[in-house]
C-alpha cells in the first residue's frame, strides 16, 4: 500500500476470520498484515505463524528466541494492508468468530464454501495485494530490466542489494536471454542425476576389473580395489562442500568496487539478484547450461591431477554433492522442515544469512567450513 493511500480499517472480527489455511492475517500493534503468501517462506515453519493468526506479533519480533532484523521488519511491511479499528468490535464477537472458524475447519461444508467465496472476494480486493517496492522511489526502475541498471548505483549498490523484496526480477529485455537465466528445480535432477548414476556404474565396474593400479615407483604399484569407490566418492563430495563454501564466500559475495560498473553488474547477475529477491523460485538453482561450465572445470582439474578412473570417481562424488546442494538450497527457501531437525537448523541459519548476516554464514548444506574460516553466524543474546 502506498504511503499516500489512506489506510483501510478492519474490525477485530474481520482480522479473526482470516486464520484459515488459505488466509492468514496478523497484527503489529494496530497495523494489519496479510502474510498468507509468506507462510511457506517463514523459517520457523507455517504452523508457527498459523498458531498466531489474528494476534499481535510485536513481542515475537523482539524475541526470544529470535530477534528479527531490520530487513525482516522491512520485509514484513510488504504485507501491510491496513489498520485495526478497535472500537468496531467487541471481544465477545472475536471469540465467537474464532469458534465459527474452528467449526468450519471441522466439517461444515456449506459454511466453508461461503467462507471460501468471501476469501475469493478478498483476493480481488486491492487491499489484499502487497506492494513489494515503491516503483516511484526505488533506486532502480522495476518496470525495466535490472541487469543494466544496477551498475549505476555505485556506492549505493551494496546496501540496496541486501534489502530483500518479495518481487520477481527481470534481468534482461530479450525474452530468450531472460529465459536462459531461469530454471525450475526439477531440471537439475533431470539433467544431472542420470550422469551421476552412469558415471558411478562406470567407475565401479571399471575398478571391479582389478586392473587399476596406483604407481608409486617404476617398480612398485598399488592395486585399487572396487571397495575403494565409496571412499573416492565421499572424498569428492567432501571436496565439493569446500568448493561450495569458497564459491559462495569469495565469488558470490565479493564486494565489487563502487566505481566499477561491470563488476557490480557481474555480481548482481551471479548472486546479487538472489539476495534482492530471495524467494524468486525460478532462480534458486543453477541453470544446467551455466552449471556445466563449473562442472566441466571441476572434471578437467581432477582428471589432470589423478589417474583417470580415480579422478572420475572423485568427480562423480563432487557432482552428486552439487546436486544435493542445489536441492537443499531450494528447500531451505521453500520447504517447511520440522522443528529440531537438521534441515530446520540449516533453514534458520540460511535465512539469517539473507536477512541480517550477509558477510557470514556461507555454508548451505553444512556449516562445517564456517568454523575454521571464522564466518559462523553468532548466536543471539538477549
Amino acid at each position: 500500500m502506498s504511503p499516500s493511500t489512506s489506510p483501510r480499517f478492519f474490525t477485530e472480527r474481520e482480522v479473526a476470520r482470516h486464520c484459515t489455511p488459505d488466509s492468514c492475517w496478523v497484527l503489529l500493534g494496530t497495523r494489519v498484515y496479510d502474510v498468507s503468501a509468506f507462510l511457506r517462506m517463514h523459517p520457523g515453519g507455517e504452523a508457527l505463524i498459523r498458531s498466531r493468526a489474528g494476534k499481535d506479533l510485536s513481542g515475537e519480533l523482539e524475541g526470544p528466541p529470535h530477534r528479527h532484523s531490520e530487513n525482516a521488519r522491512r520485509w514484513m511491511e510488504q504485507y501491510y494492508i491496513g489498520e485495526l479499528d478497535r472500537d468496531s468490535c467487541t471481544e465477545v464477537q472475536t471469540l465467537r468468530e474464532r469458534k465459527k472458524v474452528g467449526e468450519q475447519m471441522n466439517g461444515k461444508t456449506a459454511e466453508k464454501t461461503t467462507e471460501k467465496q468471501v476469501d475469493e472476494d478478498d483476493e480481488m480486493s486491492p487491499y489484499n495485494r502487497c506492494s513489494p517496492v515503491d516503483l516511484d522511489k526505488d533506486l532502480v526502475d522495476w518496470r525495466k530490466p535490472l541487469a543494466w541498471q544496477v551498475g549505476h548505483l555505485r556506492e549505493k549498490y551494496d546496501a540496496w542489494v541486501h534489502q530483500p523484496v518479495d518481487k520477481p526480477i527481470r534481468l534482461f529485455g530479450n525474452p530468450f536471454l531472460e529465459a536462459a537465466t531461469k530454471t525450475y528445480w526439477y531440471w537439475v535432477l533431470v539433467v544431472w542425476v542420470p550422469v551421476v548414476f552412469y558415471l558411478s556404474w562406470y567407475c565401479y565396474t571399471t575398478l571391479a576389473q582389478g586392473s587399476t593400479r596406483i604407481t608409486i615407483t617404476s617398480d612398485f604399484s598399488v592395486p585399487v580395489h572396487k571397495s575403494m569407490f565409496p571412499v573416492l566418492f565421499l572424498m569428492g563430495w567432501f571436496l565439493w562442500s569446500f568448493l561450495e563454501y569458497c564459491i559462495h564466500r569469495f565469488v558470490f559475495h565479493m564486494k565489487p568496487p563502487a566505481h566499477n560498473y561491470y563488476l557490480i553488474t557481474l555480481h548482481f547477475l551471479l548472486h546479487g539478484q538472489h539476495h534482492k529477491s530471495p524467494f524468486d523460485g525460478s532462480r534458486l538453482v543453477f541453470p544446467p547450461g551455466l552449471a556445466s561450465i563449473v562442472v566441466g572445470l571441476f572434471y578437467i582439474i581432477l582428471h589432470s591431477v589423478l589417474p583417470h578412473i580415480l579422478g572420475v570417481s572423485v568427480f562423480v562424488g563432487g557432482l552428486c554433492g552439487y546436486v544435493v546442494y542445489d536441492m537443499i538450497h531450494y528447500y531451505l527457501h521453500y520447504g517447511s522442515p520440522k522443528r529440531g531437525t537438521y534441515l530446520y537448523g540449516l533453514k534458520a541459519y540460511h535465512v539469517k544469512h539473507h536477512f541480517e548476516h550477509q558477510r557470514s554464514g556461507f555454508g548451505i548444506t553444512t556449516t562445517f567450513w564456517d568454523h575454521p574460516f571464522n564466518t559462523v553466524i553468532p548466536d543471539e543474546k538477549f
